[in-house]
């Protein structure tokens, strides 16, 4: 049996994904899993250990040009990538026409099916043609958490029953004792979804003088400057380089933990299964948030929560981390429960 995945974007989307990979492996260990996603994911989608085969498709970089004799060329290579095998089931995961142009423009088998969602979920986008292409529609609650909306149609489309936990699907080894490094995710696609920058100071003050020391991620110019920022008024902390996602999941694998804003790089934390206090500006925690209590919060507040509120809840997920004294071999994590 062979199915494809289609989940091309954006990090937090593939993310809550792979949840369903894994239990497509547990269910049909026999399925040959191959994933269509962008090329900026498709590292972090290599760490799945049920994904086969990855078909990186570079959109954004084709609509720049979408002339140029180059993006032919690629469409050309790329449309021959992903039609190397015929598929017995093509789920588009994503609902949008993007995704909907992959899954017709993959081949089936004489007897292969192209699955859709069949209606919009709360929060998310939809597309009509997502629809349109497929052979059969699985319809899903809407109001429902974007981890389980992409299990349950893949449940259906294959018909298998869900488990009432699972791995996340990202199996990553530190390589190297944990730290006491915190990982403070400050960047966000939204400007409404940040947390102050005064807000981050007083916060790692508090990290500072437990002995934890805050270090800042981004994956923008301005993600850089406001990290230099912030670690430059607050002695002892750090900037991280710029990292692959691949790279990044195995650095903050080594940490005491993750406090972040929503975004794609808090919702990595969950996936590793790292202690982790998500930001929540917006009441949206039950469709990305991390629902893993004993070792992941999310805090929610208009028009932001206090500090005094995410240190509390740090204090509490903070007490499962690793100490960094103990002595450890190599950590590897298959990760928990969304």
């Amino acid at each position: 049996m062979r199915v494809l995945l289609v989940k091309l974007s954006s990090l937090g989307d593939v993310v809550h994904t792979l949840p369903a990979a894994m239990d497509l492996m547990r269910a049909r260990p026999q399925a040959h899993i191959d994933w269509v996603v962008e090329p900026a994911f498709a590292s972090l989608v290599r760490l799945c250990p049920a994904v086969d085969r990855v078909i990186e498709m570079d959109l954004r970089r084709w609509r720049s040009a979408p002339w140029a004799a180059s993006t032919r060329a690629a469409w050309r290579a790329f449309r021959a990538d992903l039609q190397q095998e015929p598929y017995d089931w093509v789920i588009d995961l994503q609902g949008l026409t993007k995704s909907a142009l992959v899954s017709r423009l993959a081949r089936l088998t004489l007897d292969g099916v192209r699955i859709a969602m069949a209606n919009r979920t709360e929060g998310s986008s939809y597309e009509a043609p997502t629809r349109w292409v497929a052979h059969r529609g699985v319809r899903v609650p809407p109001h429902i958490h974007a981890v389980e909306r992409a299990r349950m149609v893949c449940a259906q489309a294959l018909g298998y029953d869900l488990p009432d936990e699972g791995p996340m699907g990202l199996s990553v080894q530190a390589q190297q004792p944990p730290s006491n490094e915190v990982v403070c995710v400050h960047g966000t696609s939204r400007e409404d979804k940040r947390w102050p920058e005064a807000h981050w100071l007083a916060l790692g003050h508090h990290l500072l003088q437990q002995g934890q020391v805050p270090v800042f991620v981004h994956g923008s110019a301005d993600e850089l400057a406001r990290s230099h920022r912030l670690a430059s008024a607050l002695p002892g902390s750090q900037v991280w380089p710029s990292l692959r996602l691949d790279e990044l999941a195995v650095r903050m694998a080594s940490t005491q933990g993750v406090i972040g804003v929503d975004s794609g790089v808090s919702h990595l934390a969950v996936a590793l299964g790292l202690p982790h206090v998500q930001i929540y500006n917006f009441d949206t925690a039950w469709r990305t948030g991390p629902t893993h209590a004993a070792l992941q919060l999310s805090v929610f507040a208009q028009p932001c929560p206090s500090v005094q509120a995410v240190w509390q809840a740090w204090s509490q997920v903070g007490q499962q981390a690793p100490h960094p004294a103990q002595d450890h071999d190599l950590y590897q994590n298959q990760g928990h429960s969304a």
